[in-house]
């Protein structure tokens, strides 16, 4: 809760979206187009999903949370994604931040680990589409 860690978070955010762009830009045809994409997608996605995962643990769970708390726990969740400079470490870091993310929203939104993974779902679903759009367009 505290407001102070936002900074750190952010940080974390872009370290993460940084070397998940370059290790996406190892084993793309477009390299600086896919690390271009894969930096906005990172920290784009980080802001997204901090909304969609305030509205609706907050709507549909009565979570006590803002947006801001979002900010934070999430970032901090995705710090297991630095590994995601090794491609084939990637799916790896990716399956475990999700595991983080659903741990950090069940504190962040003081709801059940059933609801967490529900918000955690819906966030996901929706930064991956926005995601998928941001990617075609740039690269």
């Amino acid at each position: 809760r505290d407001a102070a860690y936002t900074r750190e978070a952010a940080l974390i955010v872009i370290i993460v979206a940084v070397l998940n762009g370059i290790g996406g830009a190892i084993i793309a045809d477009n390299r600086v187009g896919a690390f271009i994409a894969l930096v906005i997608v990172g920290v784009v996605g980080w802001l997204l999903w901090a909304v969609i995962a305030d509205f609706v643990g907050r709507t549909f769970f009565g979570a006590t949370s803002d947006v801001g708390e979002m900010l934070r726990v999430i970032g901090f969740a995705q710090s297991v994604l630095v590994l995601a400079i090794i491609p084939l470490l990637g799916f790896v870091a990716f399956i475990w931040s999700l595991v983080c993310l659903v741990v950090a929203l069940r504190h962040g939104l003081d709801i059940s680990t059933g609801k967490a993974i529900v918000v955690g779902l819906i966030g996901w679903l929706l930064v991956a589409i926005a995601s998928g759009i941001v990617y075609a367009i740039v690269v």
